[in-house]
């Protein structure tokens, strides 16, 4: 029997399911990767928005981390909200101490009002020692924006010069989200940007109008840690996890989810 790909998330639990944890999870099965998952806060939290946060402890952060890395062949991992320096240190002390094929680092720091959610310590912490771990990360433009210590782009061309900044922090590859840009500026095309280490690569797909977009950073990242887990080469695994959040945001109307901004549809392709 050939053996079934696993992939692992390490992020925040959703309690209203449209992001985090849930929306990882249900990525994973979307996309034929068995899904697990180490839990670093939890949340209170609705289409409406965040009403509480309950940081889980950084030692249990490392049981958690332990006890699936001691039984689980998982290749595959992607890590979202780490909301404090010291599970930042565990999550990449992990990374070195388990063999991990892949690792995708989704940086998210910044809410959809535009605060920031990570104290600088978190922030550097994330720079200098989890990114350099990575085989990708997956910012948007306010992300990147934060980790370059630059202001956040208003055009393709700044977004472009943003990349090699971002490939100097470590990482194999980078995929800038330009969404931010394509709904400022009124553009029909979601332009993001993918550098493999050796070619910047331009990827497009339709623009969706829709209010129904919560969890589409967690579920882009967690769609390329599935199709990694699958053994996807890189480009491929990014190029259909693009595909893929382009139709779960297209199809996110068909869902009744609340009376805020509800999330994407994870299972367009199945329901």
């Amino acid at each position: 029997m050939s053996s079934t790909p696993i992939a692992l998330t390490i992020a925040g639990s959703d309690s209203g399911g449209g992001a985090g944890i849930q929306a990882d999870l249900k990525t994973f099965s979307a996309l034929g990767a068995y899904g697990c998952s180490v839990i670093t806060a939890l949340t209170a939290q609705n289409t409406l928005g965040v009403q509480g946060i309950f940081d889980v402890s950084p030692a249990f952060v490392r049981e958690q981390l332990d006890s699936v890395f001691s039984d689980l062949n998982i290749s595959a991992a992607k890590v979202g909200m780490l909301s404090q320096p010291e599970v930042i240190d565990t999550v990449a002390r992990a990374a070195s101490d388990y063999p991990l094929k892949y690792l995708v680092v989704d940086p998210v720091m910044v809410a959809t009002s535009g605060d920031v959610l990570l104290q600088e310590a978190a922030i550097d912490n994330l720079r200098r020692k989890l990114i350099p771990k990575a085989t990708l990360i997956t910012p948007n433009l306010p992300e990147a924006a934060v980790l370059l210590n630059c202001p956040r782009p208003e055009s393709l061309e700044a977004m472009i010069a943003m990349i090699d900044p971002l490939m100097d922090l470590g990482a194999s590859a980078v995929l800038l989200k330009g969404g931010h840009l394509s709904s400022d500026s009124g553009n029909n095309k979601a332009v993001d940007l993918f550098h493999d280490g050796k070619t910047l690569h331009k990827l497009e797909s339709p623009w969706v109008e829709t209010r129904n977009t919560h969890g589409t950073g967690c579920t882009l990242s967690s769609a390329v840690t599935a199709l990694l887990a699958r053994d996807y080469p890189l480009m491929d695994a990014v190029r259909s996890a693009k595909e893929y959040i382009a139709g779960a945001i297209a199809h996110a109307d068909n869902l009744s989810i609340g009376s805020g901004h509800g999330p994407v549809h994870h299972f367009y392709r199945t329901w």
